[in-house]
């Protein structure tokens, strides 16, 4: 009786290998041309990728972003070839499971690392607008200063008191950013107070011919001095003029210079502060 379980076992299990064996002799030309086209997508992938990568880096600034991009669009291509290959192979079945738990996993991933997958998604928004580039001044949600580097999940700012800050892509993102850089140029406002026994008229005269023969000083024209308002015991003036930012001048030694030639210019016409 043993036996003959056995046999019967044996025979099952010999009956089952040979239809297996039928199956895949019967499907072997196409698991050949699967494997091909496997082969032949991810050799397509490879060189797309490789164009693609030198497109990117010419239109992105950031190597991090066109390094990002290039890599989804390689998997991109050679997933079209494999779930292409196993359409071949008539596992639709396993296609589409395939792809549902892609998207599943797409989704847990998602939610799992949302702080993360907001700051990665604004550092490429970021890229592709580039409202900064690196040595650029800007400010932002309270952040003040140079930007050092610009990755895909922060930005890199060194304040002016020297400190490196490491900000999330979404502050930036989400808030109003000021460049001071972007348009290569930047205006100064000095506040300075005369007397009202002094003509306002004379003062804004005076200063503006001294700003204006300052080196740092560009676009004359637009130098300007303006009465802002009456204080307890001085009329408000605010003198502007511009600089190159940046330029061979900083700020801090364009302001500075500005105030000492204001000083200077009013107490040479007897003008009191």
């Amino acid at each position: 009786m043993e036996f003959e379980v056995i046999n019967q076992f044996w025979d099952l299990i010999h009956a089952k290998v040979e239809s297996w064996l039928e199956m895949g002799i019967k499907h072997l030309p196409n698991m050949v041309v699967a494997i091909v086209i496997v082969m032949v997508f991810a050799l397509i992938a490879r060189v797309a990728a490789r164009i693609v990568s030198k497109v990117l880096h010419r239109v992105f600034e950031s190597k991090q972003i066109a390094d990002l991009i290039t890599a989804i669009f390689k998997v991109i291509v050679f997933i079209a070839g494999l779930f292409i290959a196993l359409e071949f192979l008539g596992l639709t079945g396993t296609v589409t499971s395939l792809l549902a738990g892609a998207g599943i996993i797409g989704l847990a991933i998602g939610f799992a690392f949302q702080d993360m997958t907001e700051n990665l998604i604004a550092g490429i928004a970021m890229g592709i607008r580039k409202p900064f580039q690196i040595d650029d001044v800007v400010k932002a949600n309270g952040i003040f200063g140079t930007v050092k580097a610009i990755n895909l999940r922060n930005t890199i700012v060194e304040t002016f008191y020297g400190q490196l800050e490491i900000v999330p892509n979404k502050i930036l993102f989400r808030n109003i950013v000021t460049n001071y850089t972007k348009q290569g140029k930047r205006r100064i406002e000095i506040p300075v107070g005369i007397s009202y026994a002094d003509d306002v008229l004379e003062a804004e005269k005076v200063i503006v011919e001294a700003i204006n023969k300052q080196e740092y000083v560009i676009q004359h024209n637009e130098t300007a001095v303006y009465a802002e308002g009456f204080g307890d015991s001085s009329v408000n003036l605010l003198v502007w003029f511009w600089i190159d930012y940046p330029g061979e001048t900083s700020f801090m030694d364009a302001r500075s210079g500005a105030v000492n030639t204001v000083h200077k210019v009013l107490a040479k016409n007897d003008i009191l502060i």
